[in-house]
């Protein structure tokens, strides 16, 4: 994916993981591993600001407490907050909030993304009958059926670009819990599928056959 281009659609887990990195770990890693990277990247930055200036004001009063340690008879100079240490603080918090709202945007996405698939493939598991079954293959000219399930092989450049497919696919299919059979010949990727709670072929299998030729499209471009 181009850095700048629009987030793609993530996991719940995916999202769940980023959201953690944020607010617990260092908030924008979380954003950046979910492909947000003006927002990840604004975010470390600003988290990275106020981290340094915090840091100065720490070294700043170490070093007036070990200047007493010369036994100086020169009055010490004050200590405590100031404000470096304030903006450091606000500006680490600031951006402890902004990743906040990524995160919250995410698992909303993420969420929204699976009720959407969950509509799409949680049509009746009806298998279907000869005529709908042409009609359907009629639109997806690269499949081919064998009896009760249909297949693709997908050529790729190599095979690292094969595996990105295999991920891509993999994610989408555990998101709406319908699984392809997958076999991997360096960079051929071959798809075969069927509804095993159906006993046959269902609207379930096409439309996870429209959704992989989408991803694989979306990879060669």
């Amino acid at each position: 994916m181009k850095p700048f281009s629009a987030p793609k659609r993530i996991s719940h887990a995916k999202a769940r993981n980023a959201a953690l990195l944020n607010q617990f770990a260092t908030p924008g890693l979380g954003s950046l591993l979910a492909g947000r990277w003006l927002a990840g990247l604004g975010q470390l930055l600003l988290f990275l600001a106020g981290f340094v200036l915090y840091c100065a004001w720490a070294y700043n009063n170490l070093s007036k407490y070990f200047s007493l340690m010369s036994f100086s008879e020169a009055p010490p100079e004050n200590f405590g907050w100031n404000w470096m240490a304030t903006t450091g603080v606000v500006v680490c918090v600031a951006a402890w909030l902004w990743s906040l709202v990524t995160s919250l945007s995410l698992l909303r996405g993420a969420s929204q993304a699976t009720v959407e698939s969950l509509k799409l493939f949680g049509a009746s598991l009806v298998k279907m009958d000869e005529a709908s079954l042409g009609s359907a293959l009629a639109a997806l000219p690269d499949w081919k059926r064998t009896g009760q399930v249909i297949s693709r092989t997908y050529a790729f450049k190599d095979f690292p670009g094969a595996m990105k497919f295999v991920n891509a696919v993999a994610e989408f299919a555990e998101q709406v819990q319908h699984h392809p059979d997958i076999d991997v010949r360096w960079n051929l990727v071959t798809l075969a599928l069927t509804t095993h709670d159906a006993g046959g072929l269902t609207e379930k299998d096409f439309a996870l056959a429209r959704e992989c030729d989408a991803q694989a499209g979306g990879l060669k471009t």
